[in-house]
């Protein structure tokens, strides 16, 4: 393991926690195609039903379903993020102690 490998996972991992904060204030920028186009999807079904006066309920599910989808993603990620980088300093700290153990003293 190196600091560089350290260096950028906590880059990522920074990076998935801003992305994680924006879908949760429901920005869009975060959200890859699929979600994307599910939450304009959703939009324009919603503002075509406001536009004849009909009932929103359906798009406004599916933008909290898509919202919620992608936060899921994002919290999968950064969890597998924390994951590797505990895997990288374990394995550190593990051939540390052992090029230790062997030494003369």
């Amino acid at each position: 393991m190196s600091n560089a490998d350290l260096r950028r996972l906590d880059r990522e991992i920074r990076a998935t926690t801003k992305k994680l904060e924006a879908v949760r204030r429901g920005e869009l920028w975060p959200l890859n195609s699929h979600e994307r186009r599910a939450m304009l999807r959703a939009a324009a079904g919603g503002a075509y039903r406001t536009l004849r006066g009909r009932t929103t309920g359906r798009a406004e599910t599916q933008i909290e379903s898509t919202g919620t989808a992608a936060e899921m993603r994002l919290t999968a990620e950064l969890n597998a993020l924390h994951g590797e980088r505990q895997r990288l300093i374990t394995e550190a700290a593990r051939a540390k102690a052992a090029k230790k153990s062997s030494g003369w003293w």
